[in-house]
């Protein structure tokens, strides 16, 4: 359960920016966030992007699933918090019907399940990133939402997110081989064991 007390790292749920299926830039914007109110907090927040080989990863709780069907992603991404204060980790999914902060261990149960009884095309993998690796690193010119020069779905009002060295290195972040782009490549128990583990 969620402890009582915890309070979000980001504004409220209603007040994120957000915009439907682009959920990198959505996280990107949350890190972006927690960098600028409480930077001191920056070190316990990470991007995590949920894909796969096949890109086919179902999670449940989706504001798209219909009912209580999963809904399959090529890649999802959310944020996660794990804090040293309260010696728990907390997700932050702004597509999720779930609460948002969530209790890791809660969204593990609903949102992921289990691998057990799934086909191995859609076991899940996880790339965590810490935060202020994010920022720095993660670009998009948001190439990959249009189909022949046309929006699948709009994007968001801002400026693309740019580096230095890139305009777009998406495909970096959902790959799941360990020896491309940054952070940590783990199977889906390896992270709910790594970050519900004592902090």
């Amino acid at each position: 359960m969620q402890r009582e007390g915890y309070q979000s790292i980001t504004s409220s749920r209603d007040s994120c920016v957000y915009t439907s299926c682009y959920c990198e830039e959505n996280v990107w914007k949350l890190c972006e966030f927690v960098n600028a109110q409480t930077p001191d907090l920056l070190r316990e927040v990470y991007a995590v992007f949920i894909s796969n080989e096949r890109r086919t990863v179902p999670l449940w709780k989706q504001k798209s699933g219909p009912g209580n069907e999963p809904v399959i992603w090529d890649y999802h991404v959310i944020l996660l918090h794990k804090s040293s204060q309260w010696g728990q980790s907390f997700i932050y999914d702004l597509d999720s019907v779930l609460a948002c902060p969530c209790d890791l261990q809660l969204y593990a149960e609903q949102a992921f399940r289990s691998d057990k009884g799934l086909k191995p095309a859609f076991w899940r993998k996880v790339r965590v990133i810490p935060a202020e690796v994010f920022l720095k690193t993660f670009a998009s010119d948001r190439s990959h939402m249009k189909q022949a020069g046309v929006w699948q779905k709009p994007p968001p009002p801002y400026p693309c997110i740019q580096t230095p060295d890139s305009v777009m290195n998406l495909d970096d972040f959902i790959s799941m081989n360990p020896r491309v782009g940054v952070g940590n490549v783990f199977s889906l128990p390896e992270f709910i064991q790594h970050f519900t583990a004592n902090l």
